[in-house]
């Protein structure tokens, strides 16, 4: 991590664990909502304190009772310019708690509103440990050390800096799957997204940000624990799925959806988490990098629908187009 990011953390972390955090709110709207939700899969698993991901916009008007001094809110929002995102850091500041702010722009709106603001590159010639996500992980893992000391959490982060390898190896492992999955669904005009556990993040941005914001397909992120409780009736033999089959505790609700859906359709795609290239990561640490993976596949999924479809990524028909 380059010193100006490791500066910023190292200032954010120090604060959070100085606080009494007696809560910790993951603030945000679409993908950047998405990237958090497996943080507070960590924070529940490894920690005792009470962790919850909000929409900013519900966070702000319905103002948790119990936030206020000795809360921790941990925002994002890519251009800082998120007027939701800006607005709950501003009601998280006005109720004493303390806000950790994510943005790609140093300065911006939502940095300013913030008390710590935690910088990160992007785009294709970003380095992985430079990137939110990255950062993030950094950030709850140093948290996790901080109220409940393991070393596995010493080598978590330092298991990170193999990210950039761990991704590369994977895209190059998927690459034709990927492309065969454009090639197949290129015309389907709707195609649900299973998960759960800490690869429930990607699978809802998945189908809310690459399908239904980037290419304009139906979808809908359907958890495989609530799948039995009303989404399965609408499982047929034409009706496309693309499963995530997670390694970490909830990997059970996975499989019984599998097995569910291979009974009755003839179109379902899995991401098996256990079938992933490890190289560089303890067996002990992968379930908290299968999210980050998951989702590296999910875009070179969405990359070739965008190819096969004609459709760049980059079209939108309302966002950023008008008032709304």
């Amino acid at each position: 991590m380059n010193q100006r990011h490791q500066e910023q953390l190292d200032s954010a972390l120090k604060a959070a664990l100085a606080s009494e955090m007696k809560q910790l709110y993951f603030v945000a709207c679409g993908g950047s909502m998405a990237l958090f939700l497996p943080s507070q899969y960590m924070i529940d698993r490894e920690t005792n304190i009470p962790s919850f991901v909000y929409t900013a916009n519900e966070f702000v008007h319905r103002r948790p009772k119990a936030l206020g001094p000795g809360s921790v809110v941990i925002l994002c929002s890519h251009s800082g310019t998120t007027p939701e995102t800006v607005n709950a850091a501003k009601v998280a500041r006005a109720q004493g708690a303390l806000a950790i702010a994510f943005s790609n722009v140093e300065g911006s709106p939502l940095w300013e509103a913030a008390e710590y603001g935690l910088h990160y590159d992007w785009g294709p010639e970003a380095a992985a440990e430079e990137l939110n996500q990255a950062i993030l992980a950094k950030l709850i893992f140093g948290i996790i050390q901080g109220k409940e000391p393991d070393e596995k959490f010493d080598r978590a982060i330092a298991a990170i800096s193999k990210l950039g390898e761990v991704f590369a190896d994977n895209k190059a492992k998927y690459a034709v799957v990927a492309r065969t999955f454009g090639s197949a669904y290129k015309r389907e005009p709707l195609i649900y997204a299973m998960g759960s556990g800490s690869c429930y993040g990607p699978t809802y941005a998945f189908a809310a940000c690459l399908l239904q914001e980037m290419q304009w397909i139906h979808s809908g992120a359907i958890h495989t624990g609530e799948f039995f409780h009303g989404p399965f009736e609408i499982t047929d033999y034409d009706v496309p799925f693309v499963l995530v089959k997670g390694i970490d505790e909830t990997r059970p609700l996975d499989e019984r959806a599998e097995a569910f859906l291979h009974r009755f359709s003839d179109r379902v795609v899995t991401i098996d988490a256990a079938e992933f290239d490890w190289t560089g990561i303890d067996e002990d640490l992968q379930k908290y990098f299968a999210h980050l993976v998951v989702g590296v596949v999910f875009r070179q999924f969405a990359d070739e629908l965008a190819e096969h479809r004609g459709h760049p990524l980059s079209v939108r028909r309302y966002m950023w187009k008008m008032e709304y």
